[in-house]
């Protein structure tokens, strides 16, 4: 590139030169009048012609003209003829070195213009700017200047990232007609948008495809392919392609056939199938930690924490270390089976193995200390998160914030707010939820809709949860025109009300004794497509019981029975 541009760069210089020259010539222009003027003021024309005598042998004889101080004024005059000849020179040896350099950077130019294009066209499908993309994609084919297969992946990438399929698939066929002719890699990055779309058939055409364009597919292929096919439960044709890549393989492609290998493992084990899950695992000799985390994850899922140990202590055998992968897998396991303290015994080995945790790390264990009641150690590695320049996400604070909020510690659960926003981290929805439920849960009703006013100052609006926890308060008040602003206010905000906000409303009227409303909000519910769960039918049934109304009892009970209730 910068040979390219050195041409360019020379022709820039020269012209900066030859403007420079101009002004000297313009500056020798005036000094020759200069001369002239004080040469023709100095002498009159009576002098200059007794300047020259005539010699004794009658040939004429010219005298050295001389100014007032006795220099030579032909001296003068041949500097001056010396200078300009000497600019003229000069000036003729540029306008020949820039013809030059033009000529020879007209085709240069191009070729720089061409590069510095298909790096833009590059560096915008990494930013996802696809139509800006596309139209310099365009502009370069229009021009007779077909970008080279890198680029077209590239493109092919980043509309498959988007889920624009289509026109990825019309870009191939746009290579596969006009050029460049698709590789190997263009396929793969094709089959595997297909994939992520949940495309699986369309990926398999796209294999298909390839041999008939006489494109081999190598293992990056079949491992897009299986690992799509574990995902959708197709096992049986995982193993088969599986098989197959194993018959064909040989003794250098053990890595790849490692990966695949892993893959299938991995599908087996989410699927339930433990046997052909250590099948396939027996069936792999040269392990590496990724088969081994894959190993350690099935066992988990299966509930196995002493074959997890095990597995372990043969990783160790075997040479390779536990990565954070291998430990958060344990601790998050550890913490779901309630063993929390075993698992921040685990995190203590983690970190003097040198294997530091990361967000992930931390978000297990405080949640699980959390959800064990201990708050007070789920701050204390959030400190010692903080302490090691780990700022949380939102997620984090909002899990100590609840957990604050549940246990009555509302001045805790404020401080925690205040001390995210201290470190930069904005609170969200979810953050204004489990402070509204916290003080809802003290009986402070006013402070919980201060805080949906504050939400609405900070740009957050309330969402599903905020409305029926708040409507849910007024009607254990007994005031059922609050909560109806409250439903009203969300459907203007394109809230949709669920269950649980007819459940409440439903309950606040059979509480004010308003069976009449309580009995046509039922029924537009029951015959509206949200789902009904037997909470609604007991509590009409507890009060129509309570009131003495037997029949309309039995009939609410043949209704439910009817809706599969029983």
């Amino acid at each position: 590139m910068q040979s390219i541009l050195m041409p360019a760069q020379e022709s820039y210089f020269l012209f900066r030169i030859l403007n420079g020259s101009f002004q000297t010539l313009d500056y020798l222009k005036d000094q020759i009048a200069l001369y002239f003027t004080q040469f023709i003021c100095s002498k009159s024309s009576f002098d200059l012609i007794e300047s020259r005598s005539i010699s004794r042998d009658g040939d004429w004889k010219r005298e050295e003209i001389s100014d007032g101080e006795g220099e030579p004024r032909g001296a003068v005059f041949n500097a001056l003829d010396s200078m300009l000849k000497g600019s003229l020179d000069r000036l003729k040896t540029m306008r020949e070195s820039i013809s030059w350099v033009h000529t020879y950077s007209s085709d240069d130019i191009s070729e720089t213009n061409y590069t510095s294009d298909v790096t833009m066209i590059r560096a915008l499908c990494l930013e996802g700017k696809l139509g800006t993309s596309l139209w310099l994609w365009r502009s370069v084919v229009q021009q007779l200047r077909t970008p080279d297969v890198l680029t077209h992946n590239y493109l092919i990438n980043a509309l498959c990232k988007s889920g624009d399929l289509w026109r990825a698939e019309w870009l191939v066929n746009e290579m596969l007609n006009q050029g460049p002719s698709p590789t190997c890699a263009t396929y793969n990055t094709l089959m595997n948008g297909c994939c992520l779309a949940n495309k699986v058939d369309k990926a398999l055409d796209l294999f298909s495809t390839m041999t008939k364009c006489g494109i081999s597919p190598n293992r990056v292929s079949c491992n897009i392919l299986v690992h799509a096919l574990c995902q959708k439960g197709l096992l049986g044709d995982a193993k088969k392609l599986l098989e197959k890549i194993l018959d064909d393989g040989s003794e250098g492609d053990k890595a790849s056939s490692l990966i695949t290998s892993t893959i299938l493992m991995d599908g087996y084990f989410k699927n339930g199938n433990m046997d052909e899950a250590l099948a396939c695992w027996n069936g792999v000799l040269q392990r590496d930690v990724v088969a081994y985390n894959v190993v350690i994850h099935g066992y988990c899922l299966n509930g196995d924490i002493n074959l997890v140990y095990k597995s372990l202590c043969e990783m160790f055998k075997s040479g390779h270390l536990p990565d954070i992968f291998t430990f958060n897998t344990i601790i998050s396991k550890l913490c779901k089976s309630g063993r929390i303290y075993e698992a921040c015994y685990v995190f203590s080995v983690m970190s003097r193995m040198d294997v530091f945790p990361d967000h992930i790390t931390y978000k297990i264990i405080i949640q699980g200390l959390c959800s064990n009641g201990d708050v007070v150690e789920a701050e204390n590695f959030l400190s010692h998160m903080l302490e090691n320049s780990f700022v949380p996400k939102p997620l984090i604070w909002n899990v100590l914030i609840d957990a604050y909020g549940k246990f009555g510690h509302i001045e805790k659960a404020l401080f925690v707010k205040n001390q995210m926003i201290e470190y930069g981290v904005r609170p969200n929805v979810h953050t204004y939820n489990a402070l509204i439920h916290a003080e809802i849960r003290n009986g402070s009703i006013e402070e919980a809709h201060y805080l949906r006013k504050e939400m609405l100052m900070n740009g957050f609006f309330p969402d599903l949860v905020t409305y029926n926890l708040l409507i849910g308060a007024v009607c254990n008040l007994g005031q059922v025109s609050s909560a109806l602003q409250l439903r009203d206010e969300m459907l203007r905000r394109g809230c949709t009300p669920d269950v649980i906000t007819y459940t409440e409303l439903l309950r606040c009227y059979c509480k004010q004794s308003k069976m009449k409303e309580a009995e046509e909000l039922f029924f537009k519910v029951q015959s509206s497509d949200l789902p009904i769960d037997h909470v609604p039918f007991l509590i009409l049934m507890k009060k129509w019981f309570k009131m003495g109304e037997l029949d309309k009892v039995f009939d609410l009970y043949q209704i439910w029975c009817k809706r599969g209730g029983v």
